[in-house]
């Protein structure tokens, strides 16, 4: 580049400067250059090129606010030095000659300032070195400390930027921030300049420059501490030892920096550092760690800080004081709370309007919400008169509760004290009235709000949206929602919680991923709150991918999980079975530094008891005292429950009775408990007694108490007292559902049937409690339980006679045990009665009906009712369909199987598999075998899935029918349309073999089903053994018969009969006697088959005597011999050549009515 060409620049401002100098060591050259100077558009910038000879420099001036930053380069070698100086009033400070010394290998600065009038500055070149001469240019006004730290990082060099880091701190015009020194710091910290750092630190420290978490973190890194801020405690050994020694302003700050992060336990670690290194906590540090702690209920730690604090010489103000109070008031120490105001008035530190409000908000925590009136209305007749605050916190509380009329009450009097209603008393009046149901009123007011002109705010718009989600207007709410963009309102993550948490609680997993999903896609970060729902309802669903998905998803964004968050993941865990997990959570819980409150150890208490860890949970529950909480009613009734279910009654009661002893007062639950544990372990005098010692404790008995006591003395047979505590329970209370079901069936069976029908009329009149079709259902299976059918039968009557109830729900339990008792013709006839009573017969009912009447065989009666409840117009079902079909086609009516599928189809009723089934095994049982394939290749060409029941019975009816190949492919086909076989099928195609005579073929799927992990039942060796026999293969027969047994499995009688049936025919009659005396053994009793077999087999043989004892025991046992069995004597008495005997069993044949057949007569010995 030339300097003509750049001296003819239009852009030159300024003056001429020179440059004199040796370029390197060995290569010097010497000129004299006009530099022109060009600014940048912002006129913040100056900047020349020039050069001598084969040397190009580029020469800069910056103004970066109150610093003047000059910079030369040597382009060709990329090398750089770069000064700094100080301005103000936009003028140079310090003098006009500056002599700048620079080294090619890397810089270093040194200069000199002498005062002159006029500003300027002049390099000066000095022999065997570079530098620059720049003369008349002015510099740029600035007042930000932004160019400090610009500066800063334009400097790469640590050294230059140290320097010039050290040379700003001595300015009196500028000062560090924090961001400067965090820049230093970090600079620093790459390089492992623990020293320097050590320095800054100092600096900030000495200048009070805010240390923030950056600053820490950043020390914390190079003295190789992980964890972040929570390993503070940790930290501050190393830092002292590296030489960063902190005052007491650092520890205050580095308190409240771990307080602000949620790390509580870690800030008192630090508190504690600092008093034992003798720095002395402000009271502001003080006031931080009570409120946090206090958040946890430690009131002795609270009360510790304020002894400690006091020790120190710090006086404790009105706001120490009243954190105090809040704590021990939150805590339910309400007394305590009280004796702080009390010493406070003794030292002179008078409560204000906050004090007595925070005491009034503790006593409506605790549930005083009397005593908290009677607060404020010593309040307004003192000198602290009630504020805005003051209402508003008793207001809020009165809310919670839904008590209309105080609200009223106190809104009148605020607007008497002057305090007129605004957007918060409104909002608070409509979550009132929501609460107390009364939601169109809500909205009227809503309009009132807007007509004095006070805008709803989103806090009013969330509190609409919850209250109409808990009346479950779904609808409404969302309406509302998307309304809220309109009304320019934007929501936020608590909006949007009250969506998840209402889809979570409602079962609607899925609605509530969406919702937190569209949150996220917003730009509304999910917090810990929003977190915690969609936990929850993960929770209840038992999803645990997604909700460690969630919980890893907080983790990584740093939001720190609560003591809610870690019970809904150890909830999760324990839906899914992994309760183990759920403990270990805990542990990392305590690591992380979130300490666990009762409520989770309750939880995990709770768990382990539903798991069957009993030990565990008694584990848990003395790993909660070594934690230093103290057990609360929950925990308590957590362990009551648990002893309840194992029936342990002396420990309930032993644990009970520590429970009182170390005033933890019991609750109406923790009574229930342990009054349902006496009732179930026959101590109903004990229950009875307890029960009485309630009230003398303040407990007050609920409908759950009297439900138990009832339960208790009816089981005891004490139906009298359970009568009168009926009647003691209306005076305060109305029964429910439950006490009538556990009350009536025992009066009914003690003939009290007429105090029953009182009580069921009361209880109607009342109306407190819907009587719907479960209602009626449980009570008379109730009854059904307790007496006999003909008492509920008499009950269901007197209650449609007497109109008492006017719904067949009554009569389907009844009808379900007459039906099961063969009692169906009267159930029938019944209900023919309650028809002509008004009862409207119900599908359910007519279900029950048709199918008593079915298993009766009365198929006419039963299709009568059905054609009678599609003229009613009551609709069957597929179920309903099923019952008919079925037995059609166990009759073999063929086309009225086929009409009544046909109609059903044409009704719009869809067939089902079981349909299907059906119509395939009805058509096989009538011999239509082509029919039902043709219709199962029909199905399946329609998607139909078939199952085993399907391929049943067309492979049964093609291996009957002799078409064994055919049932072997369909055999190998359903493998094909992954229809698993199972042993009934396997049984199916071993008879249809092993009957053919083809006993390789069915011995060899035999094997197959084995070997494809299907145990074959009694049946499937029974079938073999049959078959076996048939081909008088008997030793084959008797080694499967062993088998069997060897197997596990019982033979039933069919398998002996075969055996002995076997035996006999070959001729092994002891071995038949054998297996009939083993028979006997296992208890099982011969049938007629049995003995048949016997006296054919010992008569062929010619034991005639054995024969004849097994006839006189078979009439013994009540069996009626048939023709069989006379000719079987006949024959016997024949071959044994006794014909006077033979004839004598042919008379007693006759005689009994038994006729003979032809094999009679063949069989008796000729006479002639």
């Amino acid at each position: 580049m030339s300097s003509s060409g750049m001296a003819s620049s239009s852009n030159r401002i300024g003056r001429n400067l020179w440059f004199k100098g040796k370029s390197s060591l060995h290569d010097s050259c010497i000129g004299r250059l006009p530099f022109p100077w060009m600014t940048d558009r912002s006129g913040k910038s100056l900047r020349s090129v020039g050069g001598s000879g084969n040397v190009l420099y580029l020469i800069e001036a910056i103004n970066r606010g109150q610093i003047l930053q000059v910079r030369a380069m040597k382009l060709q070698a990329g090398t750089s030095m770069t000064v700094c100086f100080p301005l103000k009033h936009g003028g140079l400070l310090g003098a006009s000659t500056l002599n700048c010394r620079i080294s090619i290998s890397g810089p270093v600065v040194n200069w000199r300032k002498h005062r002159m009038k006029q500003v300027a500055f002049r390099g000066i070149m000095i022999k065997n070195s570079d530098s620059m001469l720049i003369t008349d240019v002015k510099p740029i006004k600035g007042k930000s400390n932004k160019g400090v730290l610009e500066a800063l990082q334009s400097i790469e060099d640590p050294n230059n930027a140290f320097d010039y880091f050290k040379s700003v701190a001595g300015m009196p015009y500028v000062v560090h921030t924090t961001e400067t020194c965090n820049y230093m710091l970090e600079k620093l910290m790459v390089h492992r300049r623990v020293g320097d750092m050590v320095f800054v630190f100092d600096l900030m420290q000495k200048q009070i420059i805010n240390r923030n978490s950056t600053t820490y973190l950043t020390i914390f890194k190079v003295l190789n501490v992980r964890g972040g801020m929570r390993q503070a405690p940790f930290a501050l050994e190393r830092m002292e030892s590296a030489g960063f020694i902190l005052n007491a302003y650092s520890y205050n700050g580095l308190i409240h920096l771990l307080l602000q992060s949620g790390y509580c336990r870690e800030a008192l670690e630090v508190y504690r550092k600092m008093i034992k290194g003798g720095n002395k906590p402000s009271l502001k540090a003080y006031s931080a760690l009570m409120v946090a702690v206090g958040k946890r209920r430690d009131t002795e730690t609270v009360m510790g800080l304020l002894k400690e604090m006091e020790s120190l010489g710090l006086r404790p103000n009105v706001y120490t004081f009243t954190i105090c109070i809040r704590v021990l008031g939150r805590a339910g120490k309400i007394n305590e709370a009280f004796r702080i105001l009390k010493r406070m008035d003794d030292e002179g530190c008078g409560a204000d309007v906050v004090t007595y409000t925070v005491l009034i908000d503790s006593l409506c925590v605790a549930g005083k919400l009397d005593e908290a009136k009677n607060l404020f209305l010593k309040m307004k007749d003192s000198c602290h008169k009630p504020d805005r605050v003051t209402y508003i916190t008793l207001m809020d509380k009165f809310s919670d509760c839904g008590d209309l009329d105080s609200i009223h009450e106190l809104w009148s009097q605020m607007e008497t004290d002057g305090y007129h209603a605004d957007v918060v008393t409104f909002t608070i009046l409509l979550n009132t009235l929501f609460k107390a149901g009364k939601i169109d009123e809500a909205f009227t007011q809503l309009s009132i709000m807007r007509e004095h002109g006070i805008t709803p705010n989103l806090h009013t718009y969330n509190t609409l949206i919850g209250g109409l989600l808990k009346a479950n207007r779904l609808d409404e709410a969302l309406g509302l929602f998307e309304s809220l963009e309109s009304l320019g309102v934007e929501p936020t993550a608590f909006t949007y919680i009250l969506f998840i948490d209402y889809f979570g609680k409602s079962g609607a997993t899925n609605r509530a991923l969406e919702t937190f999903e569209s949150m996220k896609s917003r730009g509304i970060v999910p917090n810990i709150v929003a977190c915690n729902a969609y936990l929850y309802s993960l929770a209840e669903a038992g999803m645990l991918k997604e909700a460690n998905d969630v919980f890893n998803g907080l983790q990584r964004s740093g939001i720190a999980p609560d003591s809610i968050t870690y019970n809904m993941m150890m909830k999760c865990y324990s839906k899914v079975g992994r309760v183990d997990d759920a403990v270990k959570l805990l542990t990392e819980m305590v690591e992380n530094g979130c300490d666990p409150d009762v409520a989770v150890i309750n939880s995990l208490i709770d768990m382990l008891y539903k798991a069957d860890q009993v030990d565990e949970a008694w584990d848990m529950y003395q790993r909660l005292k070594q934690m230093k909480l103290t057990p609360t009613v929950v925990t308590y009734n957590t362990l009551l429950s648990g002893l309840r279910k194992e029936g342990r009654v002396q420990e309930a009661i032993i644990l009970f009775s520590a429970m009182i002893k170390i005033g933890c007062h019991p609750n109406t639950v923790t009574f229930n408990t342990l009054l349902d544990c006496l009732c179930k372990n026959d101590e109903v005098d004990m229950a009875v007694k307890m029960f009485f010692e309630m009230r003398h404790m303040h407990c007050i008995p609920d409908v759950f108490t009297y439900n138990t006591l009832i339960y208790g003395l009816t089981t005891d047979n004490r139906v009298y007292d359970a009568f009168l505590l009926f009647h003691h329970m209306g005076k305060s209370l109305y029964a429910d559902c439950v006490t009538l079901c556990t009350l009536i069936p025992s009066l009914v069976k003690n003939s009290m049937a007429e105090d029953a029908l009182t009580i069921i009329r009361i209880f109607l009149l009342h109306g407190q409690h819907r009587a719907d079709r479960s209602f009626w259902e449980d009570l008379i299976s109730g009854v059904l339980v307790q007496t006999n059918i003909d008492k509920a039968m008499v009950l269901a009557e007197s209650l449609i006679f007497s109109e008492l109830c006017q719904d067949d729900s009554i009569l389907v339990p009844l009808f379900k045990v007459l039906s099961k008792h063969r009692r169906g013709l009267e159930a029938h006839d019944f209900f023919l009665w309650a028809r002509s009573r008004g009862i409207e017969a119900t599908l359910e009912l007519y279900y029950v009906l048709i199918e008593g009447l079915l298993d009766l065989s009365l198929l006419e009666l039963a299709w009568d009712l059905f054609e009678e409840m599609k003229k009613i117009g009551c609709v069957p079902d597929v179920s309903t369909y099923n019952l008919l079909l079925d037995a059609f086609s166990k009759s073999g009516d063929v086309d009225r199987l086929l009409s009544l599928y046909e109609e059903m189809q044409n009704r719009g009723c869809t067939p089902n598999t079981i349909t299907q089934n059906i119509i395939i095994s009805g058509l096989v049982k009538s011999n239509s075998i082509d029919k039902a394939v043709d219709m199962f290749y029909n199905l399946v060409s329609r998607d139909f899935s078939p199952t085993p029941c399907t391929y049943g019975p067309l492979i049964d009816g093609l291996a009957k029918s002799g078409r064994l190949e055919e049932a072997k492919s369909f055999f190998e086909e359903m493998i094909d349309y992954g229809c698993e076989p199972n042993c009934a099928i396997y049984n199916i195609l071993i008879n249809g073999f092993g009957k053919s005579g083809d006993m390789d073929t069915a011995c060899t799927l035999f094997r197959r089903m084995v070997q494809e992990g299907i145990r074959p039942d009694v049946k499937s060796y029974s079938i073999l053994i049959d078959c076996l026999l048939m081909l008088g293969k008997v030793d084959d027969a008797w080694d499967y018969f062993q088998e069997l047994k060897l197997q596990g499995l019982d033979p039933d009688l069919v398998c002996y009969n075969f055996m002995i049936n076997g035996l006999g025919r070959s001729g092994r009659i002891r071995d038949a006697l054998s297996v009939f005396d083993e028979l006997q053994t296992r208890k099982i009793s011969p049938d007629l088959y049995t003995y048949n077999s016997l006296i054919l087999h010992l008569g062929i043989a010619g034991m005639m005597e054995e024969a004849g004892k097994l006839y006189d025991e078979l009439l013994l046992k009540g069996l009626k011999p048939n023709v069989f069995t006379y000719n079987a004597l006949i024959r016997g008495y024949g071959i044994s050549g006794d014909p006077d005997r033979a004839y004598a069993i042919y008379q007693r044949m006759m005689s009994g009515g038994c006729s003979p057949n032809l094999g009679t007569f063949a069989q008796l010995p000729n006479q002639f």
